[in-house]
């Protein structure tokens, strides 16, 4: 990580925090719904009641709220100076309704970086781009002292595409072009997959 808050990657993606001076960016990837449904990634952060009565919004001030505190609720990948891509990672204790998931529950006491969303711009979806994008995240993670990597895509059936909403965890090919291995599948179309750091 440099002075800027930017660590360069493989290839040319880099990635910077989420935060007050990073925020225009983060718009611009989420686009004017806010990721899907006017989430504004806050979906894994709150309840489900909460996050309903924030929809658009509400949940945008949420995370503009968190974008100002340490540490940073999670990165923003960019292709030379484009931002492309965003990813809510932390401990999953910072995303209670992910601990909570009946689907998603801890499976064991380690603590992992969890990458609870991986959003693509809409100008680059389909473009094989995501496994590039993990690869940049689990860089930053692993320079931000985290040992491993946890990730919760979807794994669409015969051959379907995903959409927004059900693909915002990110897809289980991708994850496996970055290096991660599945350790756990509670759904035949939900693996979970970690990857180890450093």
């Amino acid at each position: 990580m440099n002075a800027h808050g930017k660590q360069k990657t493989s290839g040319s993606l880099t990635v910077k925090e989420l935060s007050e001076k990073t925020w225009n960016d983060f718009e611009t990837v989420l686009g004017d719904n806010g990721g899907a449904r006017g989430c504004w990634c806050m979906h894994w952060r709150l309840s489900i009641a909460e996050w309903t009565e924030g929809k658009g919004e509400g949940n945008k001030k949420a995370m503009s709220r968190l974008a100002r505190r340490e540490p940073a609720p999670g990165v923003i990948v960019y292709d030379e100076d484009a931002p492309v891509a965003w990813c809510s990672l932390g401990p999953r204790s910072s995303f209670p309704r992910l601990e909570r998931s009946p689907l998603l529950s801890s499976i064991d006491d380690e603590p992992v970086c969890a990458l609870a969303c991986v959003f693509v711009h809409k100008g680059r979806r389909g473009s094989g781009l995501l496994p590039a994008v993990l690869e940049a995240v689990c860089g930053y993670a692993a320079s931000a002292g985290y040992t491993t990597a946890e990730g919760y895509p979807v794994e669409p059936a015969d051959g379907r595409r995903a959409g927004a909403d059900t693909a915002m965890t990110g897809i289980a090919s991708a994850f496996l072009k970055a290096g991660f291995s599945e350790v756990a599948r509670p759904r035949k179309d939900r693996p979970i997959m970690r990857r180890r750091l450093g």
